[in-house]
């Protein structure tokens, strides 16, 4: 039985060769540069990880785990132009680092490779990976423009906020596990289960980050806690203290979310009050529970080993009880 580390050492072996010393260098350097960045591979350790739960040869799939890889880091490397983002996983990002024009290139030119990357596949998988593809990257793009609207908009429902980060993030998780299970000719049953749980899984790991994000320790969580407060952001957290604080306490956090202060401490500490207090808190610790057991239900119902899956509900469970 193969362990998460094992997943994540062939990956990253697949991923060393991927670029190499193409030219133009100014194209591909950028890609280079971002895809070796870090971060924790939890997408195409998902693709490789559904592979093997339906057959042995997992490595067969490594080509459809660096397809969402690629994809996904060729949205951060838009996002980050579009955020005017300085750093990404404690790095230089790449426009900062070239030019937007260079960024913009380079990042059109990694969606082009990770629609490449399944050619490597027959017809039949290949078309079969192709749609499942082209649908999530539209949906990411509709998720992106939704979390943009929210940001000038008064008032956010709870459903149009689940929605976006079902879009923005969760089908991608859900496009991972599904791609793995194409690639290992399981029946369409268990590829749309898979799917399933991987995008309640997403939905939970995305409440989790607006938590953390909040209520995380700063020591562990890798960036500034309360970054969400300071730009206004309308998460899970302020929908439900929105809903539950008293008329008072409603005023209150509208009109820090109106102000940009010098000193943002302040800011802060007063909203994670009123998260606390009202009661958005303990909503969102409850969410982030509900979905992973709606996933984890999914998950027990696939036509696998209790042994295999068993590795995928425990990687689940890390996810949801991380601190970064």
């Amino acid at each position: 039985m193969e362990s998460i580390r094992d997943y994540q050492q062939s990956f990253l072996a697949h991923l060393k060769a991927f670029t190499g010393d193409k030219q133009p260098k100014n194209l591909y350097q950028p890609i280079d540069y971002i895809l070796h960045l870090g971060g924790k591979r939890l997408r195409p350790v998902l693709t490789l990880m559904a592979a093997h739960i339906f057959q042995e040869r997992y490595d067969e799939a490594l080509n459809a785990a660096l397809c969402v890889e690629v994809f996904h880091n060729f949205t951060l490397v838009h996002d980050d132009i579009m955020d005017a983002a300085p750093v990404r996983r404690g790095q230089i990002t790449v426009h900062k680092k070239w030019d937007v024009n260079t960024a913009i290139l380079s990042g059109d030119a990694m969606l082009i490779l990770a629609y490449k990357l399944l050619e490597n596949y027959d017809d039949s998988t290949f078309g079969a990976l192709n749609k499942i593809f082209t649908k999530t990257a539209l949906e990411v793009c509709e998720g992106q423009q939704h979390d943009i609207d929210f940001e000038t908009r008064v008032s956010v429902t709870e459903d149009e906020y689940l929605k976006m980060i079902e879009y923005k993030t969760a089908v991608l998780v859900g496009a991972a596990l599904k791609m793995g299970a194409i690639v290992a000719n399981a029946s369409k049953a268990d590829q749309n289960a898979i799917y399933d749980f991987g995008r309640l899984l997403g939905i939970a790991f995305q409440l989790q980050d607006d938590y953390l994000d909040a209520f995380g320790d700063p020591k562990s969580f890798g960036k500034q806690v309360g970054g969400d407060i300071i730009e206004n952001k309308k998460t899970y957290l302020y929908i439900k203290a929105l809903e539950f604080a008293d008329q008072e306490h409603q005023l209150k956090l509208l009109g820090w979310f109106k102000k940009q202060p010098d000193d943002p401490t302040q800011k802060i500490e007063a909203v994670k009050q009123i998260f606390e207090n009202s009661g958005a808190k303990k909503a969102i610790i409850t969410a982030v529970e509900d979905y992973t057991n709606k996933a984890f239900h999914v998950l027990s119902t696939l036509n696998a080993s209790e042994e295999k899956k068993a590795l995928l509900k425990s990687f689940g469970l890390q996810l949801m009880q991380r601190t970064v």
